[in-house]
């Protein structure tokens, strides 16, 4: 045997040692993380005031998220709503041969059924609300400071909408704050965030279509197609209005003409069946672990750092699993009436090392939507480290006006800075030896072992504790108690990015 092939062959074993090693320590950590969260929730569950009594037997259920809390309960009566819509929506495509207008003309009835049942009166705001953004876009398009007023405009909304909690009609005179009495089932100013995002995208997909060509031709749809027929069907269609997936005005009316093909009737039903298998894991976490009661009762801050830790890393896999769920659900439902958008957890948090790759895949068409109409215009990857600042800012400004949304943007601003240094030095480094690419690898596993750190910050910061609880967090790990949980805690993070590099090794040696 060569000497090349036998250092390739001593090469491979060590590669697989390692790999071993990796999954034996992984195997470990989890099964002591749910022995603990288990003993944890055991522990404390008398302590926690959100609980109720669950189907699983002498368990208890985490109702603490109002978001999963009112989803799950309204989870049938969603499915029989959407498979009535489905049927008829495909049935009369199939039997008039409707294309894009007929389509427009039959999801905008339809949709408008089910918004007034969400919102009631209320749906006059947002039809009135939608209407001046159409007429801003066909009169302005045209002029060069077009994007200046469309999103103006729009943030205008955004945060009026917020600050009068979706208004009053008697704002509008004592005559018509009858009117406050039918104001449907669901706030409509929280669903409209994802309708502001809509209004952009249409205003802005009409004004690249005056412009030279700047995305690609085949994503494109014609003048003549943007109608207000179709811009209303696009902004209430009702198997994404809730919650998204966030799609194009292009690419949702060209799916209107000509229903999606990629997804064929066994794949839909598949993509469902795992829907429901994801759903029966997440029944499992909240009756056996109660990680959100804890981070909404506070009772956290009267635990040790090893616990606290749990916790903290339980809550963001049930905020990824919850909005999975959430995503994925209404997604199906616009598979099979046709529409295909992007999906928006591609890839599990636990298989995320660094904040791109996280971005990416959290909310992806989000990502998508923000890369198209803010980053892009703004100066893309030329004017990276300026663009992240107002992005995130937006980002933080369209979920919800509170400070610590926009701590928890700010924060991601700085960690994403030293990333994207190091991310430019270590494209232009080159391994001369076998040596120098194991210290590459090595130092890389360790950068994204303090990624992994810095976005557990930033997301606790931003969605659970606060800027306030953040000192508080620092403190107890920087103990004598602390600073071992710590140690640990990077370990486990730099042993999971090694197993996220077998698993990329893994994919391109396929392909």
């Amino acid at each position: 045997m060569s000497e090349s092939k036998m250092k390739k062959k001593k090469h491979s074993c060590s590669i697989r040692g390692e790999l071993y090693i990796l999954v034996a320590y992984a195997v470990v950590f989890y099964v002591f993380i749910i022995r603990r969260s288990l003993q944890i929730s055991n522990d404390h569950y008398k302590k926690l005031y959100v609980l109720r009594p669950g189907w699983l037997s002498n368990f208890l259920y985490d109702v603490s998220d109002a978001q999963w809390r009112n989803f799950r309960s309204n989870i049938p009566i969603l499915s029989v709503v959407f498979g009535v819509f489905a049927t008829l929506a495909n049935s009369l495509r199939a039997v008039f041969h409707f294309r894009a207008k007929g389509m427009s003309i039959l999801w905008l009835c339809l949709s408008l059924v089910y918004l007034f049942y969400l919102h009631g009166a209320c749906v006059i705001f947002i039809l009135s609300i939608a209407s001046l953004n159409f007429l801003l876009v066909k009169v302005f398009a045209r002029t060069n400071y077009f994007p200046f007023l469309l999103w103006g405009f729009n943030i205008f909304f955004l945060i009026c909408n917020r600050v009068y909690e979706g208004y009053s009609f008697s704002l509008f005179g004592q005559r018509w704050s009858y009117l406050d009495n039918f104001r449907g089932t669901f706030r409509w100013h929280i669903c409209f965030n994802f309708v502001i995002l809509r209004m952009i995208s249409f205003g802005y997909d009409y004004f690249l279509a005056h412009q030279d060509s700047r995305f690609d031709h085949e994503e494109r749809s014609v003048i003549e197609s943007f109608t207000f027929i179709a811009y209303l069907c696009y902004l209430v269609y009702a198997p994404l209005y809730i919650a998204g997936p966030i799609i194009s005005f292009n690419a949702f009316v060209s799916q209107l003409d000509v229903p999606q093909s990629n997804y064929s009737r066994r794949d839909v039903v598949w993509y469902g069946l795992r829907w429901v298998f994801s759903l029966f894991l997440m029944e499992l976490m909240t009756h056996l672990f109660y990680y959100n009661a804890f981070a909404i009762s506070g009772i956290w801050k009267l635990l040790s750092p090893l616990d606290v830790f749990i916790i903290g890393y339980g809550v963001l896999n049930f905020m990824w699993l919850k909005f999975f769920l959430i995503w994925r659900y209404f997604r199906f439902w616009s598979l099979i009436c046709g529409i295909e958008t992007w999906e928006n957890m591609p890839r599990c948090l636990n298989n995320c090392h660094n904040l791109e790759t996280f971005w990416k895949n959290w909310h992806a068409s989000f990502n998508k939507w923000l890369v198209r109409y803010m980053y892009i215009p703004l100066g893309g990857s030329q004017r990276k480290l300026l663009n992240v600042w107002p992005i995130f800012t937006f980002v933080a400004l369209w979920h919800d006006l509170e400070w610590k949304l926009l701590s928890w943007a700010w924060l991601t601003c700085l960690f994403f800075i030293p990333e994207m240094v190091v991310k430019s030095a270590a494209n232009t480094f080159e391994a001369e030896s076998a040596f120098g690419e194991f210290i590459f690898r090595e130092l890389s596993a360790l950068a994204g072992a303090i990624t992994i750190t810095c976005l557990m910050i930033a997301n606790l910061v931003g969605y659970v504790i606060g800027p306030s609880g953040a000192n508080w967090l620092m403190s107890q790990f920087l103990t004598r108690e602390g600073l071992p949980v710590l140690g640990g805690m990077f370990m486990s993070f730099y042993v999971g990015t090694k197993l996220m590099f077998h698993i990329q090794d893994a994919k391109q040696r396929r392909q």
